[in-house]
């Protein structure tokens, strides 16, 4: 490829991603203008700031519960640096909810917070490759779950058969990318050669490091098991906080129904995940699924904004504060004259 080409590749990268951003906008501000920007902000207004302010102290416990997802495939870490893993587990969310990223931008903000405070590069880039995969098999549980509800919800009526088969469909594939994904790590020396020699110093020593630490995570599988199921529970607790907020707003609706709700909802979001934010992809899921549960439009549209503006308040705060530790690194490494590569020992 030309040096032209290869300065090009990026700027195409932006423009499509500014280009969904804007398309997945106008995707919401229809959605919420087909149901009445009224009605969504009286449901929203319903809800409130306590129901903001209890969502919002509600997400400690599922990111408490990823960082120990992660803690569990993180061998010889002591204890005390569980608050570690959830401060970069919290910074990797912030960043792909709220930075126009894609998940993968987000994983790699992640494993460098983790790097910042003491984990070596090898460490952290191969325990979030497995935790993504303990996090993509949960996902699908969480996902069947949905479905599940789905179909006994609706029942055997032929005009929701297309809806049942395609949460199917969706399950199906999201089965097999976790396969593939899996797959490619085991067998992948190529892309773990090119994610070696773009954040690991030594290309072929960080290639040969990462495999070997892959194969080492890989030979424990209770430890991939117990991350599993924690993931799982962290999915089951955000949902849960969901439901707690809508209660606080009067909303008479089930918790096995805001679960249904989320589930279908995350689903949805994982097939669409090359927009960013998922905005209006969100939107519309919400619109669509919620009213199936019971849950009537306008207060799904205003949980889905509910769940944005507490991501803004997690998401802001946490990389202004990542950013600034990246800042004080790269001064006192300039000052120092380090090397900015990070260690492989």
């Amino acid at each position: 490829m030309s040096e032209s080409h290869r300065r090009a590749a990026p700027r195409r990268a932006r423009l499509a991603i500014a280009l969904a951003a804007v398309l997945g906008l106008a995707l919401a501000t229809a959605v919420i203008g087909a149901f009445g920007l009224a009605s969504v902000l009286s449901a929203l207004a319903r809800i409130g700031w306590r129901g903001f302010a209890f969502l919002t102290v509600w997400s400690l416990i599922p990111f408490a519960l990823l960082g120990g997802a992660w803690f569990v495939l993180t061998p010889g870490l002591p204890l005390t640096r569980l608050a570690l893993l959830t401060w970069a587990r919290t910074v990797r969310d912030s960043a792909t909810e709220v930075l126009p990223f894609s998940q993968v931008g987000g994983f790699v903000i992640g494993a460098r917070t983790a790097i910042l405070h003491g984990l070596t590069p090898v460490t952290a880039f191969s325990t979030t490759v497995v935790d993504v995969t303990a996090e993509l098999i949960a996902q699908l549980g969480f996902t069947g779950l949905g479905v599940a509800l789905l179909a006994m919800r609706l029942g055997a009526r032929s005009t929701h058969n297309a809806l049942i088969g395609a949460g199917l469909l969706g399950l199906g594939l999201s089965a097999a990318g976790a396969v593939a994904f899996i797959a490619l790590q085991r067998r992948g020396v190529g892309l773990l050669e090119r994610l070696a020699r773009r954040f690991l110093p030594g290309a072929v020593a960080g290639a040969t490091a990462m495999r070997e630490a892959l194969n080492a995570l890989y030979a424990r599988p209770l430890r991939l098991g117990a991350a599993t199921l924690i993931h799982l529970a962290a999915w089951i607790a955000s949902a849960a906080g969901a439901w707690f907020a809508l209660r606080l707003a009067g909303v008479a609706i089930g918790l096995v129904d805001v679960l249904a709700i989320e589930a279908l909802v995350c689903a949805v979001r994982s097939a669409a995940f090359v927009a960013p934010m998922a905005l209006g992809v969100q939107e519309a899921a919400y619109a669509l699924v919620g009213p199936l549960f019971g849950l009537p439009a306008d207060m799904s549209l205003a949980l889905s904004l509910l769940k944005r503006a507490r991501d803004l308040a997690i998401g802001l705060p946490a990389l202004l504060v990542w950013q600034a530790f990246e800042g004080h690194r790269l001064v006192r490494d300039s000052q120092s004259g380090n090397d900015l590569a990070p260690r492989l020992d």
